[in-house]
């Protein structure tokens, strides 16, 4: 992509944690953009299974390979971070139709906040459709194998957060 401005895209989320589904989505907007922010949400709303630092890492971890991929942790209204941060596109990823109704308001919403920033919807690769935090989350909890949906290293998170459960 070439233009003569650098544009920032921001990828919000909790990331609790990165998913493959996530990685899929952040390596193909990283494409976009000339620069990419990962916004690790605090997630103040939610009660996340990793810490934010926990969080912040695995993304760092995952993020490397990437070269444009910067991962910042962010607090408070997502208009705030974005403009600190020059952003003119926010990323968001749809799996499903009920992920639509809830990016769709949440993106109508973000307009009115910012209306000089857009916001884009990428849905994941057919692999990771149905790849969610949550499920991983409740897979790992129950004992259950991940592997699959998470980078080996949040893997090994996983299951040290797991281990004598």
């Amino acid at each position: 992509m070439t233009s003569r401005t650098t544009i920032t895209a921001v990828y919000p989320g909790t990331f609790d944690p990165i998913t493959l589904g996530h990685e899929d989505l952040m390596r193909r907007a990283a494409g976009m953009f000339e620069r990419l922010v990962l916004a690790v949400a605090v997630g103040h709303h939610k009660k996340t299974l990793f810490t934010l630092d926990e969080r912040l890492a695995m993304a760092q971890e995952v993020a490397v390979p990437l070269g444009n991929v910067e991962v910042i942790a962010f607090d408070g209204l997502l208009r705030d971070f974005v403009r600190a941060h020059d952003g003119r596109v926010v990323v968001r990823g749809l799996r499903t139709g009920g992920d639509f109704e809830y990016e769709f308001q949440m993106a109508g919403m973000n307009r009115r906040l910012m209306p000089e920033v857009e916001t884009i919807f990428l849905t994941p690769g057919e692999k990771h459709q149905y790849t969610s935090s949550t499920f991983v989350r409740e897979i790992a909890t129950l004992g259950g194998e991940v592997a699959e949906f998470v980078s080996p290293g949040v893997l090994a998170r996983l299951n040290d957060k797991f281990k004598g459960s």
